[in-house]
């Protein structure tokens, strides 16, 4: 570990890594419960499309990729419920629609496999200063929001109408999750991988709840085995040369298969 944190650029993809992995796993306990674990895929193919016009455009990669993400992440649960195109189907349509256009944007550049490859799968090599800086401000945000909302988006995320009903205005809380959403995987997706970061958002809250039955419980639960998914991720990556992102996600089926075990053996006991 002190030999893998003494390169710069290992610190601050260690830093802002550590920081992403404990969002998405927060704001993944909502997101899991209420069936809203689809959209994260379909907004880091969104950012995948507008990293690539950032790259080639020569624009700000954060810059640029979050305003576009925000706002298809709003776009997306205002669509999610209503007559017309259904929610899955327009996650769907934006994925591929946004897939397709970052491989055309990034095929007019040379090198455009190692981009690839770089933008789908993820570098530790991508995280810049000013990048970090911005990133672990962001993420401050998202995990101070996260605890002053707490109870609201707890109430939010197991009973939308009744909270309606008790002038709770769900609806702008739940825009707010998706905002925090849009933001953590835009930060994510440079070092993991934009076809990987939504394994973020799934995996540590489905973890937590093969062995843990309560909010708090599995909101505990799931911060502390995105962390741990996320050392163990990044050490294999950096000792053995395999791309981080998926690394960090094979780390994270473990844990998954682990407690998913443990759950068993509780359960068959009780």
């Amino acid at each position: 570990m002190i030999e893998m944190l003494s390169y710069p650029f290992m610190q601050r993809a260690f830093v802002v890594g550590l920081l992403v992995s404990v969002c998405a796993s927060l704001l993944g306990v909502s997101l899991v419960l209420r069936r809203f674990s689809m959209i994260g895929d379909g907004l880091s193919h969104v950012g995948f499309g507008a990293l690539s016009i950032a790259s080639v455009l020569g624009l700000s990669p954060l810059g640029f990729t979050i305003p576009i993400v925000v706002f298809s992440a709003i776009l997306l649960l205002r669509m999610n419920g209503r007559k017309g195109i259904s929610s899955d189907s327009a996650i769907a349509l934006i994925s591929a629609s946004s897939l397709a256009l970052g491989v055309m944007m990034i095929s007019f550049v040379k090198g455009t496999n190692t981009d690839i490859n770089n933008f789908l799968f993820g570098s530790l090599l991508a995280v810049g200063k000013s990048d970090a800086v911005f990133s672990v401000i962001l993420s401050f945000v998202v995990i101070l929001c996260y605890i002053l909302l707490y109870p609201r988006l707890f109430a939010v995320t197991f009973d939308p109408v009744f909270s309606r009903a008790g002038g709770l205005k769900s609806e702008r809380y739940t825009m707010l999750l998706a905002i925090l959403s849009a933001l953590t995987i835009v930060l994510g997706m440079r070092m993991l991988g934009s076809l990987l970061i939504s394994a973020l958002i799934i995996f540590p809250p489905l973890t937590s709840m093969r062995v843990f039955k309560t909010y708090k419980a599995v909101t505990f639960s799931s911060a502390l085995t995105a962390a741990l998914s996320f050392i163990i991720g990044i050490s294999i990556s950096f000792f053995e040369g395999t791309p981080v992102g998926a690394s960090i996600v094979m780390v994270n089926l473990g844990f998954f298969l682990l407690f998913s075990l443990a759950g068993f053996v509780l359960k068959r006991n009780r």
